[in-house]
């Protein structure tokens, strides 16, 4: 790992290697782990099944607040602030990451067709603050281990979006789903990509409601739990 100016763990730009997937978008291969950090069968296709489709435009509200656990390369963040500003939604947005991509690598990844602009300024805000990037869509990273992150509120729609249970079984745990329930407001929504069986018994054992839908494209199912 390395460390900017702001203090910010970044992981090295050589432990992660860009992808083109199905759809033309880009991902990115962690070795270490074996591990995309999105679907081969399209990055943006996928991120916008299951966090836009069965989480965003799920959530009937006029103002939301998201926590994203797992920021990645901000695909998630880009794609939400621009359906906020399609539907006039003001949305806050807090996204917890570990390990930050350094902005070299963020330079490679084609998602210019969707904003250039906004993408680089949602990569370019400061950490630990939040940050308008624009007049519906306010953006706090915060880079931390989940599990020792300390919520202050209450979120209306919570994406989970960590590398694979088998991948990074620590922040995939009981402990963390509990605290989870906890800070979702009444009625609130959890989606991930993952349909694991012990995930969604974690997440019933929490409290949740839970539902297996359809998944992206290469991918039969996917979980959303509602408080």
């Amino acid at each position: 790992m390395l460390n900017d100016k702001q203090g910010i763990n970044v992981l090295a730009d050589e432990r992660v290697l860009p992808e083109i997937t199905a759809d033309g978008s880009h991902t990115l291969f962690f070795p270490e782990i074996n591990e995309h950090y999105h679907s081969v069968n399209g990055a943006v296709q996928e991120s916008r099944h299951v966090y836009i489709e069965a989480g965003f435009n799920q959530c009937l509200k006029e103002t939301i607040r998201i926590l994203e656990m797992g920021f990645g390369t901000g695909l998630n963040a880009l794609l939400t602030s621009l359906e906020s500003q399609n539907k006039k939604i003001q949305t806050t947005y807090v996204a917890l990451e570990k390990y930050a991509l350094s902005y070299n690598i963020i330079k490679q990844l084609n998602y210019k067709e969707l904003d250039s602009d906004l993408y680089q300024r949602i990569h370019v805000a400061e950490w630990g603050k939040a940050v308008p990037i624009t007049p519906f869509f306010t953006l706090q990273k915060v880079n931390c281990d989940f599990n020792a992150y300390e919520f202050t509120c209450l979120y209306d729609l919570i994406y989970y979006d960590a590398f694979a249970p088998d991948k990074q079984p620590d922040v995939w745990s009981q402990e963390l789903f509990d605290k989870l329930f906890s800070v979702i407001d009444s009625g609130g929504i959890l989606v991930t990509y993952c349909a694991k069986g012990n995930i969604r018994r974690m997440l019933q054992q929490s409290g949740f409601t839970v539902e297996r839908i359809p998944g992206p494209t290469g991918k039969r199912e996917m979980l959303k739990a509602r408080k």
